[in-house]
């Protein structure tokens, strides 16, 4: 059977407005998909649905499919998007009124069925993580277009793949050589050299989206369109399989994923082979994502340049103290960074950067008065005294909180409205919460979408035997980064750095090297925090999760790079005791 063509056209909520066009007339594709939702894009989308209670779905989209419906009718190319995001029926009715007025005879259907947000008072958004069949429901049906809300971003690509091939809920090889295949495309150009460790390999000013031809066995081939931009090697994909992921045992839906089982096998120019996949039944439960508004922050940096800059920062640390005493912030945060250096040529690099944020679930503590505080020093501080920029009076942040509810929705004779809510939370328990999957298909029939008849409990994968070390050899002090590729980012309060070696030899040494007490050890952060290492022979990789390193999530801003998108490039550039044989 002719495999089935499956690009992507945007990897977040703001990714390039021409991709669509650009994959629609790039060659052939039978399927399009575009990821827009993360946990901080839901959390945008709800506080836009509390101005408009028609809005909580991705703006952009409508827009971009405006230049393009007709072309993809034309193309027969169907499009999978969760641009829904809080509304999907919304999105879809848009999408209607728009091929209306445009003269096009599209079909377009609909996923729900994933909010939760009753079940759990408090919150702006609680939306389970649905799977890939709802999709593959609305594409058996003859729909041009299917929208979603929060399904899983693997879900846009098992969905038209199931549809495609006839695959069934127990096909657990085939639906994990999807789920494999979808997590590569979900994050667009990040699979064609994007955010790659080793960029300067290829031209990545301007990387083509990638696409995946999936094959009825579930293997696939990564690759893009012939003269686009990036590229694709057994590298690229190697980096985007462990981003924001962790052991061996990828959870979905529909399918666990076993990743220790992937292999990736080069074949030819822009062309990757995904094989050798395989797949465990779905675990019993599934993720619910909760967003709510945590209270308020407030942030100010101080410019701190040339001479004493630690006594310059002690300085405004002690005239601030009465300010944050008289109504004292439930979180105060201090950090400097030193930035400057000496005998600089440039006032900046000259320059270090006292930060100062505040949080509290009152905004008036957060607000005017810390601001007037700072704003009163400027002419009664450190010499040189300036800041970024003025505080103001305190916005909103967002926490982000997992919790997991059963597939198989509630016991017998049970629903929400039948349950007491908890106490303490306010929220139904998670036994009580039923989860209704329902694809919407485009002639208003709604279908629903059966739990999986077999579950298997999530269990951690005993860690395989490590290679032969390498010999003894001469070593110099070097940057990790010389021998190994890394990439990290966020899932909720934990962050993933996965480190992958390019060389066998290089395999050997990194599987001994860096273990968890040597992570952290280079990276001082986490010493104090749950460092897990999750070894993959078959991709040469390492990877790590960090809990409780980002706090309460990207929304809460707890840290620099509030999602460790740069966590992976830091530990790239700490030196350690490298065989010289590597270098």
């Amino acid at each position: 059977m002719k495999p089935l063509r499956i690009g992507n056209f945007s990897g977040f909520y703001g990714d390039r407005a021409d991709a669509l066009r650009e994959m629609l007339t790039g060659g052939e594709v039978d399927v399009l998909t575009g990821d827009y939702l993360a946990e901080l894009t839901m959390l945008i989308l709800a506080r836009d649905r509390l101005k408009d209670p028609s809005a909580g779905y991705a703006r952009t989209f409508p827009r971009r499919l405006e230049d393009c419906l007709g072309l993809a009718h034309e193309r027969g190319v169907r499009i999978v998007t969760n641009a829904g995001g809080l509304n999907p029926a919304g999105l879809a009715a848009e999408i209607r009124r728009l091929a209306d007025r445009l003269g096009i005879p599209v079909r377009v259907a609909h996923v729900e069925g994933d909010d939760l947000t009753a079940a759990y008072p408090g919150t702006l958004a609680a939306h389970a993580y649905l799977g890939g069949f709802g999709i593959a429901e609305c594409l058996r049906a003859g729909a041009d277009v299917v929208v979603t809300g929060r399904v899983t971003d693997a879900a846009l690509v098992t969905g038209p793949a199931a549809a495609h091939f006839g695959w069934r809920p127990d096909d657990h090889d085939r639906l994990a050589g999807a789920v494999v295949a979808g997590h590569v495309l979900e994050c667009g150009t990040q699979a064609t050299g994007g955010n790659y460790a080793f960029f300067a390999e290829g031209d990545v000013r301007r990387p083509g989206f990638p696409l995946a031809e999936i094959h009825a066995d579930g293997s696939s081939v990564i690759t893009k369109h012939p003269g686009t931009g990036g590229f694709v090697d057994v590298g690229t994909v190697t980096a985007q399989l462990l981003y924001e992921t962790g052991g061996a045992r990828y959870a979905g839906p529909d399918v666990t994923a076993r990743l220790d089982t992937v292999r990736l096998v080069r074949q030819g120019p822009d062309r990757v082979r995904i094989e050798g996949v395989r797949g465990e039944a779905p675990p019993p439960t599934l993720k619910v994502g909760l967003n709510r508004l945590g209270g308020f922050r407030n942030e100010v940096v101080f410019v701190l340049t040339g001479l004493d800059i630690e006594a310059k920062a002690a300085l405004v640390r002690e005239q601030l103290a009465d300010a944050l005493a008289k109504s004292p912030p439930r979180e105060v945060r201090w950090e400097l960074v030193r930035t400057d250096r000496a005998d600089a040529d440039t006032e900046e690099t000259a320059s270090a950067l006292l930060r100062l944020v505040v949080r509290d679930p009152d905004q008036q503590v957060v607000g005017r008065a810390l601001s007037g505080a700072a704003v009163e020093l400027a002419l009664a501080s450190y010499p040189g005294f300036h800041v970024l920029a003025p505080p103001g009076k305190g916005s909103p942040y967002g926490v982000f909180e997992d919790v997991y509810v059963p597939q198989a929705g509630a016991p017998h004779g049970a629903t929400p409205h039948e349950s007491a809510p908890d106490a303490a939370t306010g929220h139904v328990p998670a036994a009580h919460v039923s989860v209704s999957h329902v694809a919407v298909l485009h002639d208003g029939r709604r279908v629903p979408v059966p739990p999986p008849r077999e579950t298997r409990p999530l269990a951690a994968v005993p860690d395989p035997p490590l290679p032969e070390p390498l010999p003894p050899g001469p070593a110099r002090r070097a940057p990790l980064g010389l021998v190994a590729g890394a990439r990290s980012g966020d899932k909720g309060g934990n962050a993933n750095v996965g480190v992958w070696a390019r060389t066998e030899d290089a395999w050997r040494w990194l599987a001994h090297t860096l273990t968890a007490d040597t992570f952290r050890r280079l990276i001082p952060e986490s010493r104090d925090l749950p460092v897990t290492r999750h070894l993959l022979p078959n991709l040469r990789a390492v990877n790590f999760t960090v809990e409780g390193i980002l706090g309460a999530g990207v929304a809460a801003q707890a840290r620099f790079d509030p999602q460790a998108k740069a966590l992976g490039e830091w530990l790239r550039s700490r030196h350690l005791d490298i065989p010289e044989a590597l270098l």
